[in-house]
């Protein structure tokens, strides 16, 4: 009843502490246009980030001569583990040595941070709780599958195991305002890593069975009802299919396979993560979100996904589950970048792409996230693979990745300045996908792979922004565009004239005024797939 009574209390206070958070310039969420912007020091900022390694960050000294490395690749935020069994090592007893070099680090380097909170879960499994939780099986329960024995997974539905969970959390949040309150070097905060049931549909210890069996809960009952029109439609078509009852057991409310199963661990890892990150809060309320190990229903469980994770067709039970939570994140290793994108930035989820392909791959992807779906952020894994420790240079399997950064950071204020209202576009081409087309102020801008002469594109990639009634700012390689206008008017669109150029401090130095060759004898803004370039492009109409 305390811990019920002190989330409640919590959410209530969501609004007093994020005002309190506004008021400081500590990192927080703020809408602009269709998009959501990360808002730090009263100013959007764009994550370019990149994922160290699972455990590189629990040794100071293994880290010290890799972030000037990070530093140069160019990323301006590092997103890093921290280890509940390193952060409290005796239950009550905290040691914050750990975080408090990693931020002075990210400092000198002049790097901001995203934690990840490796606690009750990492991947779906419980390693990085620590031994005492592991140990104590009566205290901490665990996941138990089909086959009647316990993993090393612990479950949801353990009220001690999220109690301690959320008092460690908040400890660390209390000490995290304490030291970087006013620096702001911490950004935003992962909670948990990749939730869910590894191997069966749902926990079957008896205190799952025994609430699996039960009524499902009243305060979600209500929600749904309440929300029904705004439902997700997979998860609202699970829900009709079995009557849109108003009551009843978990399967007499869903249905008796397997997606009944993961709505029922959903709901439960949910109520857990929301609780743990309410705690936290309550002690500095800066952005929070959790990242996804996708799948999808079409596969049976067991799966290689966990069940009961962040996917889209279960994001209504998490929010149903509380309010902490700020952004529902694509782990994305998958082809399908964009499929990923528009499903999880349904019902105004924020798109933030944690962890992902670096090198060309990434380096492709950070504009379609960036230009297309208005990312607040990329990051890459295992950045620390990709620094050659010995030779102190970057290697060449990222270099596609900084460069594609160095251009963005360039760009980061237009950017911000132009999203969430109609006037920017992202993309990437392949042979599967040589072409599409896009709308921006009055104009069709027919986007294809650039095949010009020996500069001919296998992939192609960027952005484009529509800074003015004629204008356009474009960035990235291996692409062609051609014009044609969409609104009343002379019918035919010229090439009036192409700038390559830079942006320094948010002001632009024109280069090379491209003609010619370069912009195909005035038919097309080029963008040609040796390099990565910004440029500015002026169009005019004629009879």
């Amino acid at each position: 009843m305390k811990l019920r009574i002190l989330i409640v209390i919590t959410l209530l206070s969501f609004p007093i502490v994020l005002a309190r958070a506004q008021n400081t310039g500590a990192p927080h969420l703020e809408k602009h246009g269709t998009a959501t912007q990360l808002v730090v020091d009263g100013k959007p900022f764009l994550i370019l980030g990149a994922e160290l390694l699972n455990s590189s960050s629990s040794s100071l000294e293994y880290m010290r001569p890799v972030w000037p490395r990070l530093a140069a690749i160019p990323l301006n935020t590092v997103l890093t583990p921290l280890s509940w069994e390193l952060i409290e090592p005796r239950e009550g007893q905290f040691d914050f040595t750990l975080v408090d070099g990693l931020i002075q680090e990210a400092r000198r380097n002049n790097l901001r941070l995203v934690f990840l909170w490796l606690a009750s879960w990492k991947n779906g499994m419980s390693s990085y709780a620590p031994i005492r939780v592991k140990q104590d099986t009566q205290r901490f329960p665990r996941v138990v599958e089909k086959d009647g024995k316990p993993v090393e997974i612990l479950s949801p539905l353990g009220k001690e195991s999220m109690v301690a969970d959320a008092r460690a959390f908040a400890a660390l949040m209390r000490h995290i305002r304490e030291v970087d309150g006013s620096a702001h070097t911490v950004l935003m905060m992962q909670v948990e890593n990749e939730v869910g049931v590894l191997g069966d549909s749902r926990d079957r210890s008896p205190a799952a069975n025994h609430a699996f069996d039960g009524q499902v809960p009243r305060e979600l009952m209500t929600y749904l009802e309440q929300h029904r029109e705004t439902l997700l439609p997979e998860f609202r078509k699970v829900w009709e299919a079995a009557g849109a009852k108003s009551s009843g057991t978990w399967q007499e409310v869903f249905g008796s396979d397997a997606k009944a199963d993961e709505i029922f661990m959903a709901w439960n890892y949910g109520r857990y993560i929301q609780s743990v990150a309410a705690a936290g809060k309550a002690e500095y309320p800066i952005p929070m979100y959790v990242n996804t190990w996708l799948g999808g229903w079409s596969d049976p469980h067991p799966s290689p996904y966990p069940s009961g994770g962040p996917l889209p067709e279960v994001m209504d039970l998490w929010k149903a589950a509380g309010t902490a939570i700020d952004m529902y994140a694509p782990d994305e290793y998958m082809p399908n970048l964009g499929e990923w994108c528009d499903r999880y930035r349904r019902g105004g989820n924020p798109v933030f792409i944690p962890e992902t392909n670096g090198g060309a791959i990434g380096g492709a992807n950070v504009f379609y996230a960036v230009g297309q779906y208005e990312a607040i952020g990329f990051s890459s894994f295992g950045i620390d693979t990709f620094v050659d420790l010995e030779r102190d240079s970057l290697l060449d399997a990222n270099d596609d990745l900084g460069k594609s950064y160095a251009v963005l950071a360039e760009l980061a204020p237009i950017i911000l300045q132009h999203e969430g209202r109609g006037e920017m576009a992202g993309f990437r081409l392949d042979k599967d996908h040589p072409r599409m087309s896009l709308e921006l102020n009055g104009y069709r801008l027919d986007v294809t792979l650039d095949q010009i002469f020996e500069t001919a594109a296998k992939t192609g990639f960027g952005l484009v922004i529509s800074t003015g009634p004629d204008e356009f700012l474009g960035a990235g390689s291996g692409f062609r565009i051609a014009f044609s206008p969409t609104k009343p008017g002379p019918p035919h669109v010229g090439i009036g004239s192409i700038d390559e150029g830079t942006f320094v401090g948010g002001a632009w130095t024109p280069g090379r005024r491209l003609n010619g060759d370069e912009n195909d004898q005035g038919r097309a803004w080029r963008f040609v797939s040796k390099r990565i370039s910004i440029e500015k492009a002026v169009v005019y109409r004629y009879e």
